[in-house]
């Protein structure tokens, strides 16, 4: 299934330039990763796909039909990154609204309603209000916002910005068992978050698409990567193993071995065997390369 497609996609503000000709078609496998600085244009296309900005010149389609169009209807949903729901209401009350807005009347809106919240885990504050909640609770209510009606697509814009660690963790758990009845393209600075929920990177820069990267590139053959407990000392010599073509010191306790895969496969099993050999203690031995590397080196 094609997910989406562009072709000579721009979006001009006066005389800026906010998306330059943009060309992609996505599939329907997996989350996507949405990757860029400030300013790149990813809010910019965000609003595009949810019809809110329509292009000035090029092409794009959400499962085949033009952003805005009634045929999305249900299909597609957004959730920008300071969404809110009134504080005065009661949070049912706001998501029964809601749901007569997306065609559920009377019990059915209810039940829909009742979904959702159990979907985030919050079937128990459907009589409380918004400002009841704790950050990560309300973060959780906009998304069962999101959900309303089972789109078949979830915009999500910094979906855990400003979270401590704990619940930033339950949302990306969220998205992860959600992922199984939809698909998410998610924009978000956290690389390390992005890697783990999305097998399918855009980076955006100045309005353009400069890279795509998918899970089937990511480059695992001839990289690995090492997490020290400890600096290593002068004279370590794992840099003298058969098979390294290269290493390069990331920080004090983070190496990345560059290694012949065609005729050492099994370079990861050497590895652990010098480190023992060596009395040099490891916290993390993981194959390939970051998406912060593949992107950035």
């Amino acid at each position: 299934m094609t997910l989406i497609t562009a072709k000579g996609l721009c979006k001009d503000y006066g005389s800026t330039r906010a998306l330059n000709n943009i060309d992609l078609i996505l599939s329907g496998d997996g989350n996507i990763a949405l990757v860029g600085p400030n300013g790149a244009g990813k809010t910019t296309l965000f609003s595009i796909l949810c019809g809110y900005l329509t292009p000035s010149s090029g092409s794009i389609e959400i499962l085949g039909h033009k952003p805005g169009s009634a045929a999305l209807h249900g299909k597609l949903s957004a959730l920008p990154q300071d969404a809110q729901l009134d504080p005065g209401f009661a949070i049912g009350t706001q998501l029964k609204h809601l749901c007569a807005l997306q065609g559920f009347r009377g019990k059915a809106a209810l039940e829909e309603t009742k979904r959702v919240l159990a979907l985030v885990n919050l079937s128990d504050s459907i009589k409380r209000r918004p400002n009841e909640l704790s950050h990560g609770m309300h973060k959780r209510l906009t998304i069962a916002q999101a959900l309303i009606g089972a789109p078949e697509l979830i915009l999500l814009d910094e979906p855990t910005a400003g979270l401590d660690p704990v619940n930033a963790r339950e949302i990306r758990q969220l998205i992860s068992d959600l992922s199984e009845q939809c698909q998410f393209v998610i924009s978000s600075h956290n690389l390390e978050e992005l890697e783990k929920l999305c097998s399918q990177v855009l980076y955006i820069e100045q309005g353009r698409l400069t890279q795509q990267l998918t899970s089937d590139d990511r480059e695992h053959n001839g990289f690995l990567g090492l997490t020290l407990t400890s600096p290593l000392e002068e004279g370590h010599g794992l840099d003298q193993l058969y098979g390294v073509l290269g290493l390069s010191v990331k920080s004090k306790l983070q190496l990345q071995f560059r290694y012949d895969i065609k005729n050492h496969p099994d370079f990861d099993l050497s590895l652990l065997h010098a480190l023992k050999a060596k009395d040099i203690g490891y916290r993390q031995l993981s194959l390939g390369r970051s998406l912060e590397e593949r992107l950035f080196d």
